[in-house]
C-alpha cells in the first residue's frame, strides 16, 4: 500500500495515496485544466507531493485560458508539420485573445492554407491527443531536436536570452531543467512533440470547436532584424463556442470602429507617405476635436493649480544622459544629428527640460508642491511593425505635467493627480476604468534594469498603493512594468465594446531629482531633495483621439463634434431661412454648416447621417412660416415644428450638459 501524503486542496486538508496526480484531486471536474501549486501552474498528470498547496485552475480565469491556448498553439504546430514536413519550428506563445507560432516555410501562408490547417488541427483535436511532459538533458534534447536549428538556439539560451524570446519556450521553472511535451495518441503512440516548459491543457478534446486561425504574417526570429524572417501563424481559442462566436462579433465591430477607416471617413486627420510612418496630420474638422481637447485640459490644469511653461522640441543629447533615459531609452529615441560639434537630439520626453526650469533659481518649500505642465511635442521611434494609426506614433502632443514635491507632500499631490485623471476621463465619456499599479521586477537581471535603493522602491510603491485604494477601484499589479526611475499607476480604460486601453499615467520619481541635483530649502534652513511626480491626463492627445473615436464609433457627444449642427434644406428657396437660423446657433458658439450642395433632398440627408452629425435642421415651407425647424437626430427619430429659439436652446442645452445626441 502507497504511503500517505498530506496535500491541502482548495482550502481543506486531504490524506492520500502516494501517487496521487493533481488530475486524481479534481477528478470528474472536466473544468479543471491546470493544478497551481504554491504559485506555479502544473500539469494534472503530474504527482502531487507531501505538504502540497494545491487549487484547481480552470478557462474561467485568466491563467486557465492561457494554458488553453498554449495547448492550441502545439496543436497549430503539429498541423503544420503534419501539412509541411520541411517546415520548422520557432516559439508559440498565448497572447491577448489567442496564440500564435512562428514557423520557418518556403512559402507564405495564404487564407487557404490557414483554412486547409484549421481542418488538421480539428482532427486532432478530435482525436483526444494526450500532453505528455518529459525532462531531457541538454544533450538529450540537442539529439533529438537535431532538425529543430531554432530550437538548437533556445537551448543554447536556456536561463538567459531564451527568457526574451516571448514564451521562454525551452525552459522549465528555475531556468535549468529543459522538457519535451509529446502529444500521444490512444493507442499510445507520440503523435509529435516540441520543447515546451508548459504546462498544458490534459487533451486536445479541450479545445473543443472553439479555435479559429485568424491571420498570417511575417515576423522576424526573436524580434530581431538581424535573424530570418518567420511566418508568424495568429490563431485565437476559447472557453466555448459562445465565447468565440462573441469574440469574433467583438472583432467585426471593432473593424467598423477603426479609427484610421472612419478618420478618412469622417474627414478627421490622414497619414501623407510623404511625412513618414507613424506621422499624423489634423484635417480642419480633426483639428476641432483637437482644440476642443486641448482647451478643455489646458483650463483644466490652470484650476488644478499648474503653471503653464514651454520647451523645445530638441536638445544636446547630454541633457537625456543626465535625466538617466540614455542608454534606457536608446533604441525609442530618433538618432543623434551632429551640430556645431555637439549631438542633439528630437526629445522623447518632457521631464528633463522641466527639471531645468526648476533648476533655473533657488526653491524654497512655501513654493511646493510646484506644478508645470505644457503641450510637449515628443518623438519616439517606434519600429515601423508597431506603428498602427493614431494609437501608435512617432510624433505626439503630451499634455505632460510634473509636481515637484516634499516626501510628505506627495500621498496629497497623488490624490490630486488621480481624482484630476478620473474626472477628465469621465468628462469624455470613458468611465469604466481600474487601476494598474507597475512596480520594479523583483529578482534577478531585470531588476538591475531600474535604479533606486531598495527602500527607495518601497516607499514609493506603498505611497501609490495606498493613494490607490482610496479610490474604490479595482487595484491590478504589473510586476516588472515601472519605469526605470520609479512605480507608476496606470488608469486602464474599457472603451464602449470592452477593449481595454492604457489612458493617463502617474509616476513616482526619486531619480531624477537626484540627477540634476534639484533642491529646495526647508523651514529649518537645510537644502532638501524633492520628489518628483510626472503626469499625463490624456497620454498622448493623437492617441486619445484615436481611442475616443473607437469608443463613440465616430458619434461624438454633440460638445467635441466637428459639425454640431447641420443645416438642410427641404429645397433651395429654404436656404436663406436656413442660414439665418444658422447665424443665430453661430452667435452662441455652436458650430454650425448649411448643405447648399446640389444633391437632392434625400441624399443630403443620408450624407449628414454618414457624417454622424448630432443635429440636423430641416426646415420647408411650414418649418419656415413658423419661425420652427425640424430636427432630425442621430437615431433617425425626428422632432418636428420646433420654434427657432427653444431649438438653439436645445443644441446648447446638450452642448453644456456634454450630452450624447
Amino acid at each position: 500500500m502507497s504511503a500517505q501524503i498530506t496535500v491541502h486542496v482548495a482550502g481543506s486538508e486531504r490524506r492520500v495515496a502516494g501517487g496521487t496526480t493533481y488530475g486524481d484531486l479534481f477528478e470528474g471536474d472536466r473544468e479543471v485544466l491546470v493544478a497551481r501549486v504554491g504559485g506555479e501552474l502544473r500539469d494534472l498528470h503530474r504527482e502531487a507531493a507531501d505538504g502540497d498547496v494545491v487549487e484547481p485552475v480552470t478557462a474561467a480565469e485568466q491563467d486557465g485560458l492561457d494554458v488553453l491556448r498554449h495547448s492550441a498553439a502545439h496543436v497549430l504546430a503539429q498541423a503544420v508539420q503534419e501539412v509541411h514536413p520541411q517546415a520548422r519550428l520557432g516559439i508559440g506563445p498565448p497572447i491577448r485573445d489567442g496564440f500564435y507560432y512562428d514557423f520557418d516555410v518556403e512559402t507564405p501562408f495564404t487564407p487557404e492554407d490557414l483554412k486547409a490547417l484549421e481542418k488538421v488541427m480539428q482532427r486532432i483535436v478530435n482525436e483526444g491527443q494526450t500532453f505528455h511532459r518529459r525532462e531531457v538533458s541538454d544533450a538529450e534534447a540537442a539529439v533529438e531536436l537535431a532538425d529543430e536549428p531554432y530550437k538548437i538556439e533556445l537551448i543554447g539560451l536556456k536561463g538567459g536570452a531564451a527568457e526574451d524570446a516571448a514564451e521562454g519556450a525551452a525552459v522549465e521553472v528555475g531556468g535549468s531543467q529543459l522538457t519535451i511535451y509529446d502529444n500521444v495518441r490512444r493507442d499510445g503512440s507520440v503523435a509529435w512533440g516540441d520543447l515546451c516548459r508548459g504546462p498544458h491543457v490534459p487533451s486536445t478534446k479541450v479545445l473543443g470547436n472553439a479555435f479559429k486561425l485568424m491571420r498570417s504574417a511575417a515576423a522576424y526570429w526573436r524580434g530581431s532584424e538581424r535573424n530570418p524572417q518567420l511566418q508568424r501563424v495568429y490563431g485565437t481559442a476559447w472557453r466555448t463556442k459562445d465565447d468565440l462566436k462573441a469574440y469574433l462579433e467583438r472583432l467585426a465591430e471593432a473593424e467598423k470602429r477603426d479609427h484610421r477607416k472612419l478618420g478618412a471617413e469622417l474627414d478627421l486627420f490622414s497619414f501623407p507617405d510623404e511625412l513618414g510612418s507613424g506621422m499624423a496630420v489634423f484635417h480642419p474638422r480633426g483639428g476641432v476635436i483637437k482644440r476642443e481637447m486641448e482647451d478643455y485640459v489646458r483650463r483644466r490644469h490652470l484650476e488644478e493649480g499648474f503653471q503653464y511653461v514651454g520647451t523645445p522640441h530638441i536638445s544636446k543629447d547630454g541633457l537625456f544622459h543626465t535625466s538617466g533615459h540614455l542608454p534606457y531609452y536608446a533604441d525609442t529615441m530618433f538618432p543623434p544629428m551632429e551640430l556645431e560639434h555637439a549631438q542633439y537630439r528630437l526629445k522623447a520626453m518632457n521631464c528633463p527640460m522641466h527639471n531645468l526650469i526648476f533648476r533655473s533659481r533657488g526653491r524654497s518649500y512655501r513654493e511646493l508642491p510646484m506644478r508645470l505642465f505644457e503641450f510637449g511635442s515628443v518623438y519616439r521611434f517606434e519600429k515601423s511593425g508597431v506603428v498602427h494609426g493614431l494609437t501608435r506614433v512617432r510624433a505626439m502632443t503630451q499634455d505632460d505635467s510634473h509636481s515637484y514635491v516634499t516626501p510628505e507632500q506627495a500621498p496629497a499631490e497623488i490624490e490630486h493627480l488621480l481624482r484630476f485623471v478620473v474626472g477628465l476621463l469621465e468628462d469624455f465619456g470613458l468611465d469604466d476604468y481600474y487601476f494598474e499599479l507597475s512596480t520594479r521586477a523583483t529578482e534577478g537581471e531585470k531588476k538591475d534594469k531600474f535604479i533606486g535603493s531598495d527602500e527607495q522602491w518601497e516607499v514609493a510603491t506603498e505611497v501609490l498603493r495606498s493613494t490607490a485604494e482610496k479610490f474604490g477601484v479595482e487595484l491590478v499589479d504589473d510586476p516588472g512594468g515601472a519605469a526605470y526611475y520609479g512605480p507608476k499607476i496606470s488608469v486602464q480604460t474599457r472603451d464602449a465594446i470592452g477593449r481595454t486601453w492604457q489612458m493617463s499615467t502617474i509616476q513616482y520619481d526619486f531619480n531624477q531629482p537626484h540627477r540634476f541635483g534639484l533642491e529646495y530649502q526647508a523651514a529649518d534652513g537645510s537644502r532638501q531633495e524633492p520628489v518628483m511626480i510626472h503626469s499625463a491626463k490624456f497620454g498622448s492627445i493623437e492617441r486619445f483621439i484615436g481611442v475616443l473615436v473607437e469608443h463613440y464609433a465616430g458619434a461624438f457627444p454633440v460638445w467635441l463634434s466637428p459639425v454640431q449642427v447641420l443645416g438642410v434644406p427641404v429645397a433651395d428657396e429654404f436656404v436663406p431661412y436656413l442660414r439665418e437660423v444658422g447665424e443665430r446657433l453661430a452667435a452662441e458658439g455652436v458650430r454650425f454648416e448649411l448643405d447648399e450642395s446640389d444633391d437632392r433632398f434625400p441624399k443630403k440627408i443620408r450624407n449628414a447621417s454618414k457624417a454622424k452629425v448630432p443635429y440636423v435642421l430641416i426646415a420647408g415651407g411650414e418649418d419656415r412660416d413658423a419661425g420652427a425647424v425640424s430636427f432630425r437626430y442621430r437615431d433617425g427619430s425626428q422632432k418636428n415644428g420646433v420654434p427657432v429659439e427653444d431649438a438653439v436652446a436645445e443644441v446648447l442645452e446638450a452642448i453644456r450638459a456634454k450630452a450624447q445626441v
